[in-house]
């Protein structure tokens, strides 16, 4: 039973490592980048650009 302890702790430690990641992450991306850049969709206009294409 002892061993499932030291996994459970370490499957925990591994989510928390995960976690702060994700938070240094998300500050690293938020700082390097304007709030323009990140709430655009390239994707969407080339799309929108096909789209239009093969209506016309």
């Amino acid at each position: 039973m002892e061993t499932w302890n030291y996994i459970e702790y370490a499957a925990w430690g591994l989510a928390a490592l995960l976690g702060l990641h994700m938070v240094v992450d998300w500050f690293k991306t938020d700082s390097t980048y304007s709030e323009d850049v990140l709430t655009s969709s390239r994707e969407g206009e080339l799309e929108a650009m096909t789209e239009e294409s093969h209506k016309g």
